[in-house]
């Protein structure tokens, strides 16, 4: 409304000003020569305006005649430039769904197009990358990093080709450059904190953490979760070496990251030494509830030096009894109780604490059950089955990272270069095969499992064993002689029957539970889903052979330092020879 309002009065003003020139009288003389005119002023001053029509119309023609090569280059350009606009866009497309020849074609009509154009550059370098063609990619990026505008994407890109490369000092190189550029470049500063710290530089890790941390990378809580994993690393890197500047650092990790348990055992073992023992015993304890470890429950068991194995027991099912059955580290404190009761020689409360995981026993339930059967009994056989038996038990919880298992705990992953990247948690098992499985469990592992533990023996009681005769079918055979070992009920039988029967064929004897000490002697059998025939019934005297998994031990070889002296030398043979002896053959 308002412009209508001005053109109006615009239009007004025009037509009063002519009005009043109209009403102007008089006459303008020219003089040019010989030439005069005297126009009236109303005529001079129509004509005078078409001249100034006329010279301006003149003065656009020439300005559009002098402009047009600079359009006509301008637009060439134009053109030119939406060509690779159009062939960048479609090129990253094709990158992104794969197609190797249609982005290399995409980026050579760029690269034609728009030469200096970053995203150009950038086209060719993935295509490149995509195509296998490291050379050119390196040489497209070295281009981007010689530009201001691109110099960090370049340098990206050659510290990926110096890790595809394996070329650890130059990608940490590319990598120190790029940070000194921009220090809140989160893919620099991770690549230089992780090579500090494999290098071992944890005064430079904990710089470039506090750089991330004013940077805005990290926020405050995962910065003191990180200070104390380079702390920790550093206190275990100097516990030999300086231990006044390892437990300054170990006390300020525990401080920052009460549940990382090297941190808290590293503490208590210092605490300890100074005689502060409820204080080390707090920190476990912190550290257990969080975090159930092995580690943790040795420190607890040591924390006061000079006691006993009967009171670092008691100890352990303190720490033990923190931990609710419902918890997955539930566990962890029932091995550390089995530990801890073998070596006070509690072996009953060990054996009651592992009974309930020895039917799908991990590694470290059948290696302390193996221990078990040797302390205890003295009985090589079932230690030996029970290791067996360990070689294909599930995995028990390990220090992982990124698929990689370390048996300690380290500050980084070697994989990817990740800060408190290791965790107390059970390898990643294979997939289940289609195959059958390649492990079979023997007869003899079978049977040493199955069989009651013997009973201690010595040499001065231990009675000749009598020579057994095959009587013939048609003579009644002599009552077999109780032996030591033997069951009760085995040995009031041979009392009370004052004649013997004829053999008969012994049937194979299910698998007895592990649990059940009473169970009868098995009887070894071939397998029936091999297709062989039936076995014989057992003859009266069994041939002495070795199981064909079990090498034995040499009657003049040197003994096992974990075999205890049980009876005679036969009666401490290996395989057939021991298992028989032990039993009275």
């Amino acid at each position: 409304m308002l412009r209508i309002v001005l053109f109006l009065v615009l239009i007004a003003l025009a037509g009063a000003g002519a009005a009043w020139v109209a009403d102007q009288p008089g006459n303008v003389v020219l003089t040019w020569g010989g030439w005069r005119a005297s126009p009236s002023i109303p005529v001079f001053v129509l004509c005078l305006g078409i001249f100034a029509v006329l010279v301006v119309f003149l003065w656009s023609i020439l300005t559009v005649i002098w402009r047009m090569p600079g359009r006509v280059r301008r637009r060439r350009r134009e053109k030119r430039h939406a060509r690779g606009r159009h062939a960048i866009t479609h090129g990253l497309l094709a990158i992104g769904h794969g197609d190797t020849a249609l982005a290399r074609r995409h980026a050579d009509a760029a690269r034609r197009h728009t030469p200096d154009d970053p995203l150009a550059l950038l086209l060719h370098a993935q295509s490149a990358q995509l195509d296998g063609n490291r050379d050119e990619a390196q040489r497209a990026f070295r281009a981007m990093a010689e530009r201001e505008d691109t110099r960090l994407l370049g340098l990206r890109g050659l510290f990926i080709e110096a890790q595809r490369a394996d070329d650890a000092v130059g990608a940490v190189m590319i990598a120190e450059e790029a940070l000194k550029l921009s220090p809140s470049s989160t893919w620099a500063s991770h690549a230089v904190l992780g090579f500090r710290c494999a290098r071992g530089d944890w005064g430079g890790a904990l710089a470039i953490l506090d750089s991330n941390l004013s940077a805005g990378l990290i926020d405050k809580q995962a910065y003191r979760r990180q200070r104390g994993v380079l702390l920790t690393a550093r206190a275990l890197e100097l516990e030999t070496m300086d231990r006044d500047v390892a437990r300054e650092s170990v006390m300020e990790a525990v401080k920052l990251a009460p549940t990382l348990v090297p941190a808290a055992v590293l503490a208590a073992k210092f605490e300890s030494e100074a005689h502060q023992v409820r204080r080390a015993m707090k920190l476990v304890e912190a550290a257990w509830l969080a975090n159930p470890h092995p580690d943790l429950a040795d420190a607890y068991a040591h924390v006061k030096l000079g006691d006993s194995a009967r009171q670092r027991l008691q100890r352990v099912e303190t720490l033990a009894a923190k931990t609710p059955a419902d918890k997955p580290g539930h566990v962890e404190g029932q091995l550390a109780i089995a530990r801890a009761a073998i070596d006070a020689s509690e072996f009953g409360r060990a054996r009651a604490v592992l009974s309930p995981y020895v039917n799908n026993p991990t590694q470290r339930v059948a290696l302390l059950m193996a221990e078990l059967e040797r302390a205890e009994h003295g009985d090589s056989g079932r230690a030996r089955a029970w290791t067996l038996r360990a070689v294909r038990a599930r995995h028990d919880p390990a220090w992982t990272a990124d698929g990689y298992v370390s048996d300690r705990w380290r500050p980084v992953s070697p994989v990817t270069g990740r800060l408190d990247a290791f965790q107390w948690q059970t390898p990643v098992a294979s997939l289940p095969s289609d195959k059958g499985t390649t492990i079979e469990s023997s007869a003899f592992e079978e049977a040493m499992l199955a069989a009651p533990p013997p009973k201690r023996v010595t040499a001065a009681n231990e009675a000749p064993a009598e020579p057994v005769v095959i009587a013939p079918a048609s003579a009644p055979a002599p009552a077999p002689a109780a032996q030591d070992n033997a069951p009760p009920m085995a040995k009031e039988t041979a009392k009370e029957e004052p004649a013997a029967v004829p053999p008969e064929p012994v049937k194979p004897a299910p698998e007895a539970a592990e649990s059940s000490p009473s169970a009868a002697t098995p009887v070894f059998r071939t397998r029936a889903d091999l297709g062989k025939p039936a076995q014989a019934p057992i003859q009266t005297v069994i041939p002495i052979v070795r199981a064909p998994d079990d090498p034995g031990i040499d009657d003049d070889g040197p003994s096992d330092e974990f075999t205890e002296q049980i009876g005679t030398p036969k009666a401490q043979a290996g395989g057939w020879r021991g298992f028989w002896s032990r039993w009275g053959a």
